[in-house]
């Protein structure tokens, strides 16, 4: 495969791309205009930049324009440096990824089967996610929350999702966990370890885990979304690094692609195991390895990751067979950069793939299975039966479920509006966003317990309380 990929292209070239870039310019047209936010893309050859571009503005206040040297925040593009770092060390005998993780953070919770680094690292642990408890538990995303807090809410739980190496679920508090271990292990934050081991000796002088949010970033993009007349600021207050919170560019992004082909840093056997996927206990073997995603595209093997956080949308894709990597970082929320490195892919490699028609349509519709739409039901029967409040230890929350109306239900929790309750069936309730409330011991015409599922999240348990 890869001798006839080197022939397939060997016709292109940084210096004659045969109005490629124009027809890149033609991908990201519907962002390029200076009165919105956008992109900035590299196409990648053999770890050199061969084309940078930058569509949009950066900054719509001062007018300040999208380049290749533009600083964005990249999401969870950034998980690959903390499982980088977590390689380092178990090359270095410093971490054994087959340890339970309360090894290294002894306050983690004592299950009777316990999640391991390499759990994590694979989001096998079954470690529900934080994003998810915090929004369960009333958080807005604004509000302000830090690793320790984090941390805290890890550790009251005392259910995992499902039993540690049985499924994949992804989960930003396995890759928080992972950045604490890295910190207790080096006794360096997870900021200055990636610094010294990583940025320094790749001179990506810019790029960094960004762990105050207050910080001057210079030649920053600021993060927006879309709204009816225009376009509002959506930025974070989060200081939380391990799942997140890399700041980089496309300037600097193939100082960090060769390495994840040459090792530079790490060597032949760091590069083999980030690339190692995870094995689940059935035999199975998952795409996810070292916060990074084996895929394919059009025939071609993929190596990448997309990012989604705030005003901030970024994708990373390598065609390790043909050479090339892509890399789209995007201020603006509502953006698929992923779809669009695969455009730009197609422009590059279009020779070497197979063609639309012969994809099958297995791996053209895995994404949109959808199960059909059933109308919410907001008509309850038997109200009194779920009204009243119900706490959860774990979320160190309590749900207040009030009647509504003639004939419905709401729920209020934390700070946040609001929300109507639809019925799913007898004793099963659900809200916007696919929540699920399960609701069991009747008793004096009462639900007393109640348990939620909320994606990442399951089995989360509740009781009722006095109101």
């Amino acid at each position: 495969m890869a001798a006839a990929l080197v022939g397939a292209l060997a016709g292109c070239s940084a210096g004659d791309d045969g109005g490629m870039a124009a027809r890149v310019d033609a991908v990201f047209a519907e962002y390029a205009s200076a009165d919105g936010p956008g992109c900035s893309v590299g196409v990648i050859r053999d770890g050199r930049l061969i084309h940078a571009a930058g569509y949009g503005s950066a900054n719509l206040e001062y007018g300040i324009p999208n380049g290749p040297g533009t600083i964005y925040r990249i999401a969870s593009v950034s998980k690959q440096f903390t499982a980088g770092a977590i390689a380092l060390l178990a090359l270095r005998g410093k971490v054994d990824l087959d340890t339970p993780v309360q090894r290294y953070i002894p306050e983690f919770p004592d299950y009777p089967d316990p999640p391991t680094v390499r759990h994590l690292v694979h989001h096998t642990s079954g470690v529900r996610d934080y994003l998810g408890l915090f929004s369960l538990a009333g958080n807005r995303s604004e509000d302000f929350i830090t690793n320790q807090d984090i941390l805290d809410a890890i550790t009251r739980q005392r259910e995992l999702n499902f039993p540690p190496g049985s499924e994949y679920l992804y989960s930003n508090s396995g890759y928080v966990l992972l950045g604490e271990i890295v910190a207790r292990v080096t006794g360096q934050t997870l900021r200055e370890f990636a610094k010294a081991e990583f940025f320094d000796p790749l001179r990506m002088p810019h790029t960094h885990f960004h762990d105050d949010h207050n910080e001057i970033v210079r030649n920053r993009a600021t993060g927006y979304s879309p709204t009816d007349d225009g376009f509002r600021i959506n930025m974070t207050t989060l200081d939380v690094v391990g799942d997140g919170a890399i700041y980089t560019s496309v300037d600097e992004w193939p100082a960090w692609d060769r390495n994840l082909t040459e090792g530079t840093v790490g060597g032949p056997e760091w590069v083999a195991l980030m690339h190692g996927r995870g094995v689940l206990t059935s035999g199975d073997t998952i795409p996810y390895a070292f916060g990074l995603s084996h895929g394919e595209h059009r025939g071609l093997a993929t190596v990448g990751h997309g990012g989604s956080w705030v005003g901030y949308r970024t994708g990373t894709s390598r065609y390790p067979d043909a050479g090339y990597s892509f890399v789209a970082l995007c201020n603006r929320s509502r953006i698929d950069p992923m779809s669009l490195i695969a455009s730009t892919a197609e422009i590059y490699l279009e020779d070497a793939m197979l063609p639309p028609e012969d994809v099958t349509e297995g791996e053209a519709e895995e994404e949109s299975e959808d199960a059909p739409e059933v109308p919410p039901d907001h008509d309850i029967p038997n109200r009194a039966r779920y009204a009243g409040s119900f706490y959860s230890p774990e979320l160190d929350a309590t749900y207040r479920i009030m009647e509504e109306g003639a004939a419905g239900l709401t729920l209020q929790v934390g700070r946040r509006d609001p929300v109507a309750l639809a019925a799913e069936s007898d004793g099963q309730l659900t809200i916007e966003g696919g929540r699920i409330f399960r609701f069991s011991g009747l008793i004096a015409g009462r639900y007393e317990a109640m348990i939620v599922d909320a994606g990442r999240v399951r089995n989360l348990r509740f009781t009722r309380t006095e109101d």
